[in-house]
């Protein structure tokens, strides 16, 4: 059974062996994300989102099986965008650094997160959710239009010292 909670310091070994292991997955697979191994993810971006209170892990029994951020705080690029809707940041989710294991991909468990994120933004009265991808990254982008998501634009979100200049920019109004 999958449960998704918040994150706690006790998290964080699991959360970080998550995204280690998901990295070196990629490096042997398709890099859809672009992620390098001690660049990003990283174990100090779960420190900082559990001291944001904004990351979330989603749990297979004790096993720590998949992680996401959600908070208010948009990347810098997300201005360069027209959304449609003129919201501020306390009204609005932003989905980041979302992983589930290769393992148990392909299993349902990405649609089961973002219903989740999708109904607990609606229980907290949010108004839009919105995330960036690497706009190549096509299983990713599958999941956010199956989820709803509409396409904004794509933008360069200043990661090309790490071969990353195209995020396509999603919004999902509530």
């Amino acid at each position: 059974m999958i449960q998704i909670e918040k994150a706690s310091v006790q998290d964080l070994d699991g959360v970080e062996k998550l995204y280690n292991e998901s990295v070196h997955y990629l490096e042997t697979h398709i890099n859809y994300p672009g992620w390098k191994c001690g660049i990003y993810p990283a174990r100090e971006d779960a420190e900082t989102a559990i001291s944001e209170d904004s990351l979330y892990v989603v749990k297979e029994n004790v096993q720590i099986i998949g992680s996401f951020i959600l908070r208010h705080k948009p990347e810098d690029g997300y201005k360069k965008a027209d959304w449609g809707i003129e919201l501020g940041y306390d009204q609005i989710y932003v989905i980041d650094t979302f992983v589930i294991h290769p393992s148990v991909q392909r299993n349902g468990i990405g649609q089961t997160v973002m219903k989740y994120i999708i109904e607990r933004s609606r229980r907290e009265q949010m108004r839009a959710i919105r995330l960036d991808v690497v706009a190549d990254n096509l299983p990713a982008i599958r999941l956010y239009e199956k989820a709803g998501f509409q396409y904004i634009t794509t933008v360069d979100l200043g990661y090309g010292m790490f071969g990353l200049h195209e995020f396509a920019l999603y919004q999902l109004l509530l």
